[in-house]
């Protein structure tokens, strides 16, 4: 800029803040309240940069794995900016809640402090769209999630289907049952030895019956080395048997953030066509 007067590099200046300050995610760390689990509970919410109160934006409700918390997939990605990004591109609000450290999702028969089916399907979603502009319909909401997850998205979209138009997991548990000492899923349900039904009623696998084709759009993604790929695969069969319509996608990789940052990006362009279709109807 060194042969451009002052006062046109101090526009050209204040005209590039602008420009990052307008096209740019903004970011909202929100405090909710469940009234079943008498807690708050933390989410982080992004809105991308054409977002407008006077307009309805389709949401994605973005799931953690266990061990981790509600900021995981803006802080542990490898480009910290894909969510906010994506977001963007895809003009679509993208909820990331809270879900226990280990709570996989359940409304635990064991603990009253965990019951995170109820607060995501019924009170986190009613919150967010109380509090923003959003498509209050199932045929504008998506939830997806890595490792636990990819479990919680699935199973709290195949029995909320009221409440979800689509659905996907990356890296998901997507059956529990070979897994009875892992990841405290025996403090929310009970050992597996003592009480199987229990197991058997609350993984992902086993409710493939309450699909019908076509209701709801569903993507699946897992490495080929990652320790949850035969139970994926097995997943895979057992909707192509039930003639489910589902996008699967198998790649190498293992279970780790490198792998998610990457499959997230196919997973948003998979909502953002169901999202469109949707509001051609």
């Amino acid at each position: 800029m060194k042969n451009i007067p002052k006062f046109l590099t101090a526009t050209l200046i204040a005209l590039i803040i602008f420009l990052s300050n307008t096209y740019a995610a903004s970011v909202d760390t929100v405090l909710t309240h469940s009234n079943i689990m008498k807690k708050d509970i933390k989410a982080v919410i992004v809105r991308p940069a054409g977002y407008l109160e006077s307009k309805a934006f389709p949401t994605l409700y973005l799931l953690h794995g266990a061990g981790d918390k509600y900021s995981g997939w803006l802080t542990k990605v490898p480009d910290r900016e894909t969510v906010k990004r994506l977001s963007d591109e895809l003009n679509m609000i993208v909820v990331c809640p809270d879900g226990g450290v280990t709570s996989w999702y359940f409304d635990s028969p064991v603990d009253p402090a965990y019951q995170y089916e109820t607060y995501i399907s019924k009170e986190l979603v009613k919150y967010v769209d109380e509090h923003y502009a959003t498509i209050k319909d199932r045929k504008g909401r998506a939830i997806t999630g890595l490792s636990m997850g990819g479990h919680g998205a699935l199973y709290l979209a195949f029995r909320h289907q009221d409440i979800f138009g689509a659905c996907g997991s990356m890296s998901g548990g997507v059956d529990i049952r070979p897994f009875p000492e892992n990841w405290d899923i025996a403090k929310r349900l009970g050992k597996y030895s003592e009480y199987p039904d229990r197991w058997e009623a609350n993984t992902v696998i086993n409710l493939t019956h309450l699909l019908i084709p076509n209701k709801l759009f569903i993507i699946i993604d897992c490495g080929y080395n990652d320790f949850f790929y035969k139970v994926n695969v097995n997943l895979h069969d057992k909707l192509l048997e039930r003639n489910i319509p589902h996008d699967f996608i198998i790649r190498p990789g293992i279970h780790n953030w490198e792998y998610w940052g990457n499959a997230i990006n196919y997973q948003m362009l998979f909502f953002s066509r169901f999202f469109k279709q949707s509001a051609q109807k």
